[in-house]
């Protein structure tokens, strides 16, 4: 199995302004070096808002169609989550879009209700695994981070992706807990944050991430930043062999 290029897209994502961030990211996107997935933070065209009757879109609205047009013109995979309206509900949806325009989605499982975001949005049911490549993928979405036995490594999947807007009062944690989720599930994890400020008055501190899954931590700073990973297949299922814990897991059934 080959090694796995991964481009982190880490935004100071323009507030409720879903236009002006896809122009901007095609502008940074234009002379891209050549990757396998693309992956945005959490609302990335919109920062995280509690204003979805305003700002939802249908499956097939324009930042959609957006990912959908990157995917193909760069030939590979792009992730990120939106604002999304389906059957009457209002989603924190993730996309995972193919080069060929097939979507495989997850709906955020655990609301922020500290935020109220348990007020404006349904919650998600089913954990979504992506195969791409050869690869396993497990997405996750923010406030996921703090739930892990919903995101425990059951599928043996290789990498697990947590699209967030994280702020800057708890960025202790969100810098701990990606890397235990890493450690704890024997995969590469990748964390997507966003920096800057947002229209309610939160900050935050980027430090989107590629973990290892022995816990070693590549952090990319509090500024605007696109960055490149290279992560291999090959070293992950050897360490997996040589310490196979996933062999001791524990199994549980979430209602």
């Amino acid at each position: 199995m080959k090694n796995l290029k991964i481009t982190i897209i880490q935004p100071d994502i323009i507030w409720e302004n879903s236009q002006a961030n896809l122009d901007k990211y095609s502008q940074w996107l234009e002379r891209s070096e050549e990757t396998d997935v693309i992956i945005f933070p959490e609302m990335f065209t919109t920062g995280f808002s509690m204003e979805p009757e305003r700002l939802k879109e249908p499956m097939d609205g324009p930042a959609v169609n957006w990912m959908k047009r990157l995917a193909a013109e760069k030939n590979t995979a792009v992730v990120g989550s939106l604002i999304i309206e389906e059957n009457g509900q209002i989603y924190n949806r993730a996309f995972w879009v193919f080069p060929n325009g097939k979507i495989d989605k997850y709906d955020k499982r655990h609301l922020y209700t500290m935020g109220q975001e348990h007020l404006h949005y349904s919650p998600g049911k089913e954990k979504t695994i992506v195969e791409y490549k050869g690869w396993k993928f497990c997405l996750q979405i923010c406030y996921d981070l703090r739930f892990p036995v919903f995101a425990r490594n059951l599928e043996d999947y290789d990498i697990v992706i947590y699209m967030a807007n994280w702020p800057s009062p708890r960025h202790h944690v969100w810098k701990n807990l990606l890397i235990s989720r890493a450690i704890e599930n024997q995969a590469y994890c990748f964390g997507i944050n966003r920096t800057g400020t947002d229209g309610t008055g939160l900050s935050y501190l980027g430090d989107s991430a590629c973990i290892s899954p022995k816990g070693n931590a590549d952090f990319i700073g509090e500024s605007e930043n696109i960055k490149t990973f290279e992560i291999s297949y090959t070293d992950l299922h050897d360490f997996r062999e040589r310490f196979p814990l996933l062999n001791d897991r524990d199994i549980f059934t979430i209602h």
